[in-house]
């Protein structure tokens, strides 16, 4: 199997500006199928722009993204279409139901959230009404929501945050278990390293829009690559290849 086949997503001169001012600058980034992926940045470091572009909710200004092997589709007035193949989970999520038992629709709420919250203070949260809840609360339920979705590409922005110790470990659990029984490929991102070096393959390291460094995570899989980096107001560097890592 060639790499190109191996690939799910490849940007190349990508770029993103609001106001003229560039907040995103990639030359090219490669990444691979059924990967886990942390992407970490502080903020303003492009992470959660990056991650709407592979999501398909924004569009980039400039250079080219393609999800296995094609541009996004896009509607008459240029905006993409969406791809339910690719789920983004985010603390600015919109959770759209009056309480959260309606967030399930047709699947059991109890028996989701159990799976996810041990200590017994997941029934207290089905009745209370969505606009009551607090970021953790809500960061919770978009993740049980987006791994329950079961979705080929899995992006999760500003993960593990507002996570006690256990629940970070209970849903890191959760997302080994998703890549490696259906192959999702999971992409986290977060303003620190701590979590992600726990399940990562790969990680990114983004500052100011531009990748600073990539190292390996303790994961194992096919990893990702990058070339000639385009760094506005820097001198271009080759940067040292990350090992590559063969999925168990």
């Amino acid at each position: 199997m060639n790499q190109r086949s191996t690939l799910i997503y490849e940007l190349k001169g990508l770029k993103k500006s609001y106001n003229n001012e560039t907040v995103l600058n990639v030359g090219r980034l490669q990444f691979h199928r059924g990967t886990v992926y942390g992407i970490v940045g502080s903020v303003g470091s492009g992470k959660s722009t990056l991650m709407n572009i592979m999501a398909g909710l924004e569009k980039e200004s400039e250079g080219t993204l393609k999800y296995d092997n094609a541009t996004f589709e896009t509607n008459w007035l240029g905006k993409v279409k969406s791809n339910p193949e690719i789920k983004l989970s985010c603390l600015g999520g919109d959770l759209k139901g009056s309480k959260v038992s309606d967030l399930f629709k047709d699947k059991s709420a109890d028996q989701i959230l159990s799976r996810y919250i041990h200590n017994g203070t997941w029934k207290s949260l089905l009745d209370r009404s969505v606009s009551d809840l607090s970021k953790g609360e809500v960061a919770c339920i978009n993740m049980a929501l987006a791994i329950e979705s079961d979705p080929r590409v899995l992006l999760v922005d500003d993960y593990g945050i507002y996570f006690d110790k256990d629940m970070e470990s209970e849903f890191r659990k959760r997302l080994n278990r998703m890549n490696k029984d259906q192959g999702t490929t999971i992409l986290l991102s977060s303003p620190h390293d701590q979590h992600l070096k726990l399940i990562a393959s790969v990680l990114i390291y983004l500052d100011n829009g531009h990748i600073a460094k990539i190292r390996p995570g303790v994961g194992k899989g096919k990893g990702t690559s990058q070339q000639r980096p385009q760094q506005s107001g820097r001198k271009n560097k080759r940067r040292r290849q990350p090992r590559q890592r063969s999925a168990r």
